[in-house]
């Protein structure tokens, strides 16, 4: 199984991570507009480079999560990273209140049937996590679940870290590299960007009321992250915390780690058989003395 690459960024497997010391910027990185394009094409391009091979070798899937409180700036990071790739290698769902077909089923079903297949790179704007932060924040969203079993809801998070850690595993020993990313934005600077949404004319339609109303747990959010983010932060799956108050050096980081891992898989174009060797240099013939 793939094994996470060592980043400053990477959330630790024992537990131990604290939201508290977990950075929303870095004050000593910084980039002008030309210096963050310029970094973003090379990693851009060394993305492009090896998602070619993982779509030519067909053994390997990735799996994007992004995770975060609204206006972190999941849509753009998204769309910074995957610029370049081959859309025929890439999938992107967005994962937004559940329909009532998915909620008459298991919490895993619906983003299940979206699982990359093997040589693609799939993305997750949202995902299964959310059934641990905003369900866990919201417990009234629940009577809409028809559990079985409503009686100890503290043993239901439990139960579902469970599944979620077992769920990682299967995809990651069946060839899906599994790269979660938590975009840590500070409460003041959501309140920013918030306020530019309504400031701005061509941002308004971004702007949701419900987006002020949740301010109000946001401590909650933050207990509920941290719980997740230690429960499930594996080496075959692990999260990274990602500072996102620039959304220039959060776009890179998160570029960064994606193109190091591909490159860690070491992917390579197939090689070809003897026979089909030959069998080319016959077909090259052909073509060449064609008339």
């Amino acid at each position: 199984m793939f094994d996470a690459i060592k980043n400053k960024f990477l959330v630790p497997f024992d537990g131990n991570f604290s939201l508290k010391k977990s950075l929303t910027k870095l004050e000593d990185l910084s980039f002008n507009k030309e210096e963050y394009q310029k970094n973003l094409n090379a990693l851009n391009e060394r993305i492009d480079t090896d998602q070619r091979m993982l779509y030519a070798q067909d053994k390997h899937s990735v799996l994007l999560v992004f995770q975060a409180i609204d206006a972190a700036g999941k849509d753009g990071t998204i769309r910074a990273v995957t610029r370049g790739i081959n859309p025929a290698g890439c999938q992107v769902f967005s994962f937004k209140q559940p329909s009532k077909e998915e909620l008459d089923h298991d919490f895993l079903w619906r983003t299940t049937k979206r699982m990359p297949q093997r040589g693609r790179i799939g993305v997750f704007n949202r995902s299964y996590y959310e059934e641990v932060l905003v369900v866990r924040v919201h417990p009234e969203y629940l009577r809409y679940q028809q559990l079985p079993d409503m009686a100890d809801v503290g043993q239901l998070w439990q139960q579902r870290y469970e599944s979620i850690r077992q769920h990682e595993r299967h995809m990651a020993q069946n060839g899906t590299v599994i790269l979660k990313f938590w975009l840590n934005v500070s409460k003041q600077e959501q309140k920013e960007r918030l306020l530019a949404r309504i400031d701005t004319p061509e941002k308004n339609w971004k702007f949701s009321s419900a987006d002020v109303e949740e301010r109000q747990y946001w401590d909650e959010y933050m207990a509920a992250y941290e719980d997740a983010l230690n429960e499930t932060s594996r080496p075959w799956a692990p999260w990274y915390a990602i500072p996102a108050d620039d959304k220039r050096v959060m776009r890179l980081k998160v570029a960064e780690i994606l193109a190091e891992t591909l490159e860690a898989l070491n992917l390579q174009y197939p090689s070809l058989a003897k026979k089909q060797e030959q069998e080319l240099q016959l077909m090259r013939e052909r073509l060449i003395n064609e008339k």
